[in-house]
This record gives structure tokens, C-alpha cells and sequence, in this order.
């Protein structure tokens, strides 16, 4: 519940913040929302708009949304290995220090989040630190760390916000044209606003499931090259050795659970929409030298 009480609260803001920036806009610019470049400007502000403040507030959400404990000074010997290891991983990156937190999930989880590669956060599950080896969280702990020196949380968002903009775009100018076809001669007719706003909302979400296809494809990419940035710090072997870990825990669950790096496909189709590739591609991938 405090989850989506978060999430419900953060969207309702980015809402209002976003009203009030084209409100503003519109009216130092003195531009007419309903033309092209009216809907053109709409759909860039809420496209790029929530996209970026998203990325702003993604540390500040990612530890509230899993409960995570940031470490200051570490009080433990496990603490102390996982902020050396980062700052050591960091340093051959050449990237800024982390932030290096750990949460409390049953999973063999990790992720990496952040406005920018010198401010960002690496954190942990208890999960992985307590199933996996110490050569094998190290991978994985290379592999967040390659995600950040590759700039991927602000290409994702670069990407988002284009996509976001075309989709909210294209939906409105195709339901303008069918409103505008459906009109007479004298402007009589046309669609009724719950009509034209029913068409806008099916044509986003048309929109919007090919745009996904888009992201994850991207989002796969990006994980075969964090895995290759893992490869590099560490070692192949090492990477290798953490996701037959993930690979072997994945298998002995019921399908369809979530795990640390992926998202068991069934089929090509269902493949488009993963996030992360499946494990034994990732192991060939590295197998290969890829």
C-alpha cells in the first residue's frame, strides 16, 4: 500500500508540475494549444517532462519504494566489502561514487539508478548477498556500475520522452482528423468529447504498446553491454558464474517470477516485450566474447 500510495502521489505532482510549465509556456509564447504546434508542444512537455522528472526523482523513489538502507558508515564486515568493491569498480569506470544501499527482499535482486553518472545508487538485496558468492556478487556489482558509466538511466529517459511525445501526439492529430472528417460543411457533426477523447485514449494505448516494443528492445540492449562492462572489470568468468546463479534459482521457481536479470520468454513475440534478454542468451552472449 505505501508502494502505490507513492506512486499514485508522485505521478499526481509530476501532473500538476507539468499543467502549470505549459500553462506558462503557452501563455509567455502566446501560442494557440489547439494548432499543430500547440499539440506539438503539449505532447514534448508531457512527454519529456514526466520522462525527466522521473529520472530527477528516481533515487529518491527507488529507496523509499523498496525500503532501502543507505550506507553511511558501514557496520559490518559484508557492508564494508560491498562500499570498497563499489568505489574500486567506480574508480575503474571513471565515474563518481555511488550511493551504496541495501533492501530486504528474498530475491537475488540488484539495480542501479540516477540522474547521472556521479550521483547516482547501487543497491542491493539481502537475497543476492546471502545465495550468491562473493566473485558473483562482484560481477553483479560491476554490472550496475556499467549501467551507470554507460549513461543508460538518461538515454532510457531521452528515448522515453521522444516516444512519449510521438504517441500522445500522433494519437491526437489522427483523432483530430477523424473528428474533422465526421464534420459537414458548416461545422456540424464531428465526434463528442467523450468520442474524441475515447479515440485519443484507444490510440495511445495502440501507441503505446508499439513504443514499448522500442524501450525493451533498447532496455536488452543495454543489458548485453552491462554484462560486457561487467566482463571487462571483473572478469567473464565471474559474469558467467553469477548468471548461471540467477539461471539455476530461476529454474527451480514457478514461471513468470521476476528475478535480478530477467524475464523467462516463451516465444519470440513474448520476447519483444522483456526488459532483459533471457539468461542463457546473456551466458552465450559472454560465451561468444559478445
Amino acid at each position: 500500500m505505501k508502494r502505490v500510495l507513492l506512486f499514485v502521489a508522485t505521478n499526481l505532482a509530476v501532473v500538476l508540475v507539468l499543467s502549470i510549465v505549459m500553462n506558462l509556456v503557452f501563455s509567455f509564447l502566446n501560442i494557440d494549444p489547439r494548432g499543430l504546434g500547440g499539440l506539438l508542444i503539449f505532447a514534448s512537455i508531457f512527454g519529456f517532462g514526466g520522462a525527466f522528472i522521473s529520472l530527477l526523482m528516481s533515487k529518491w523513489i527507488a529507496k523509499r519504494s523498496v525500503g532501502a538502507h543507505v550506507i553511511d558508515r558501514p557496520s559490518s564486515h559484508t557492508e564494508q566489502w560491498l562500499v570498497d568493491t563499489i568505489a574500486r569498480l567506480a574508480k575503474q569506470s571513471g565515474i563518481g561514487m555511488p550511493e551504496v544501499a541495501i533492501y530486504q527482499s528474498p530475491d537475488m535482486n540488484a539495480f542501479a539508478t540516477g540522474a547521472n553518472r556521479n550521483n547516482a545508487l547501487v543497491a542491493v538485496s539481502t537475497g543476492l548477498l546471502e545465495n550468491m558468492q562473493q566473485d558473483e556478487v562482484e560481477a553483479v556489482l560491476a554490472h550496475e556500475v556499467a549501467h551507470i558509466a554507460n549513461g543508460d538511466m538518461v538515454t532510457m529517459t531521452l528515448l522515453q520522452g521522444v516516444l512519449n511525445t510521438f504517441v500522445i501526439f500522433l494519437a491526437r492529430v489522427i483523432a483530430n482528423i477523424v473528428d474533422n472528417a465526421t464534420r459537414s460543411n458548416n461545422s456540424e457533426g464531428g465526434l463528442g468529447g467523450l468520442a474524441y477523447f475515447a479515440i485519443v485514449f484507444v490510440l495511445e494505448i495502440v501507441f503505446g504498446i508499439l513504443a514499448s516494443i522500442i524501450v525493451m528492445g533498447f532496455s536488452r540492449y543495454r543489458e548485453y553491454r552491462a554484462d560486457a562492462g561487467s566482463a571487462s572489470l571483473v572478469g567473464r568468468n565471474k559474469m558467467i558464474a553469477a548468471l548461471q546463479r540467477l539461471k539455476y534459482s530461476q529454474e527451480s521457481k514457478l514461471d513468470g517470477n521476476l528475478m535480478a536479470f530477467g524475464i523467462r520468454g516463451k516465444s519470440a513475440m513474448a520476447e519483444l516485450f522483456l526488459s532483459h534478454p533471457p539468461l542463457e542468451k546473456r551466458i552465450q552472449a559472454l560465451q561468444q566474447g559478445r
